[in-house]
C-alpha cells in the first residue's frame, strides 16, 4: 500500500477550490491501494494534518484543529515531520491539489525535488511557465501555436488611465483582463468600454503585479485533458456553455450556471486539430503528469486558438478535467491511479540521472 500526502489549501485566492478538489480526490483514491495523509496549508502558509479531514475541507483549515507538520529535507527518507520533529510519517508520493500561486507555480514542486519526494503533476519549470500567462504565451508563440493577440502590463496599478489609453490605441472592445498568475477565473473580467476596462484593471492589479489584456475571440469555449510524461494522451474535447457572458468563477463553481457537453459537437477536422494543439502545448512547456488545455474554436472560420494550459486543474465534481476523462472512458478512480503511476515513473527516471562526473 502506498502512502500519499494529499496536499491542499494554500496561500492563494483559489484556496476554496483546492479544499473541494481535495475532498473529491480523497473519495476517488482506492483505500485498498492507498493510505491518504491529508496535509492542509493554511492561508498564512502553515502546514498541518487536520484531526478531522471532512470538517477541514467543509469548514476551512483555519477552524480545523490539527498537528503541525513539515516536509523532511532528507531525500534518503522522504516524509513528514510531526510536531517538533520527534516523529516522522514516511511518504511514498505527494499529490498536490494546490491551485494558483505557491502551489501551481513551481514553488512547492521545487520543495518536493529538494526533499527527494515523488509528486503528481508537472515539474518546476513547466509549472512556472504554465502559471505565468505571459511566459506561457511566449512559449506557445515560439512553438508556432495560434492564439489571440495580447498585451502584458507590469506594475501599472497607479497609472490605469494611461494604460487604458495605450490599450485602446491597439485593441478594439470587448477585451478580457486577467491577472497573469492566477486561475479559476479569479480577478478576470470582460470589458466593453473604457470605464469597465479601468475598473477591471484595478481588480486584476489587486491580485498580481502583472496583468494581461487579451483580444476577444468570437469562438466556442473548448477544453480537453492531457495525461502522460514522454507520450501525452489527449481526452475527448468538451464544450463549455456558461450561463454568464463568459466562463467566470461563478459559472465554474456554481451548480446550474453552465452546461458541459462532452464530447463537443465538433467536426472531425476541428476535433483532430484540438487534440494536436493540446499535445503540442503540453510538449511546448515540457509538461508531465497531467494538464487541462483550453481553446477557442472560431465560429466563422473553425480555426483553433489555444487559450491556456493549466498544470494543476481543478478536481471537483464540476471540474472539466475529470469529466472529459470520464467521457473518454477513464473513471475518476482509475484516472487517479494513472496520475500516481506517472509520478512514480517520472521520479524513477530522474533518480537514474547522474549527479557526478564519475
Amino acid at each position: 500500500m502506498l502512502t500519499i500526502a494529499l496536499i491542499f489549501g494554500g496561500r492563494s485566492a483559489e484556496h476554496e477550490v483546492s479544499l473541494d478538489s481535495a475532498r473529491c480526490l480523497a473519495a476517488a483514491l482506492d483505500p485498498e491501494r492507498y493510505r491518504v495523509v491529508p496535509v492542509g496549508i493554511t492561508r498564512d502558509g502553515r502546514w498541518l494534518v487536520p484531526d478531522d479531514f471532512a470538517s477541514a475541507v467543509r469548514d476551512g483549515l483555519e477552524a480545523a484543529p490539527g498537528q503541525p507538520v513539515a516536509l523532511l529535507p532528507d531525500p534518503s527518507r522522504p516524509g513528514l515531520l510531526i510536531g517538533t520533529g520527534e516523529r516522522v510519517i514516511p511518504i511514498d508520493v505527494a499529490f498536490p491539489v494546490l491551485h494558483g500561486p505557491y502551489g501551481e507555480d513551481g514553488t512547492i514542486q521545487g520543495l518536493f525535488e529538494l526533499a527527494g519526494l515523488p509528486y503528481v503533476g508537472a515539474g518546476v519549470a513547466a509549472s512556472a511557465v504554465g502559471m505565468d500567462k505571459e511566459l506561457m504565451k511566449a512559449v506557445f508563440a515560439h512553438a508556432g501555436l495560434p492564439q489571440v493577440d495580447y498585451l502584458v502590463s507590469r506594475d501599472r496599478g497607479d497609472d490605469i488611465d494611461g494604460l487604458v489609453s495605450e490599450i485602446e490605441a491597439d485593441f478594439d472592445y470587448p477585451l478580457f483582463v486577467k491577472p497573469v498568475n492566477l486561475g479559476s477565473s479569479v480577478g478576470i473580467g470582460k470589458a466593453h468600454d473604457s470605464d469597465e476596462l479601468s475598473a477591471m484593471l484595478g481588480v486584476a492589479f489587486g491580485f498580481d503585479r502583472k496583468v494581461i489584456v487579451e483580444a476577444f475571440a468570437d469562438g466556442r469555449e473548448i477544453e480537453c485533458g492531457v495525461i502522460g510524461n514522454e507520450q501525452p494522451e489527449v481526452s475527448v474535447a468538451a464544450e463549455i456553455l456558461p450561463d454568464n457572458e463568459f466562463y467566470d468563477y461563478e459559472a465554474k463553481y456554481t451548480e446550474g450556471r453552465m452546461a458541459f457537453v462532452a464530447p463537443a459537437a465538433l467536426g472531425e477536422a476541428e476535433a483532430a486539430e484540438v487534440r494536436r494543439v493540446a499535445a503540442a502545448a503540453y510538449r511546448a512547456i515540457d509538461c508531465a503528469g497531467y494538464a487541462r488545455c483550453d481553446f477557442f474554436v472560431e465560429k466563422a472560420s473553425g480555426r483553433v486558438l489555444v487559450n491556456e494550459i493549466n498544470t494543476l486543474p481543478g478536481l471537483t465534481e464540476m471540474s472539466a478535467f475529470p469529466k472529459v476523462w470520464e467521457a473518454s472512458g477513464l473513471a475518476y478512480p482509475a484516472l487517479a491511479d494513472r496520475l500516481v503511476a506517472l509520478a512514480l515513473r517520472r521520479h524513477a527516471a530522474r533518480r537514474a540521472l547522474r549527479t557526478s562526473r564519475r
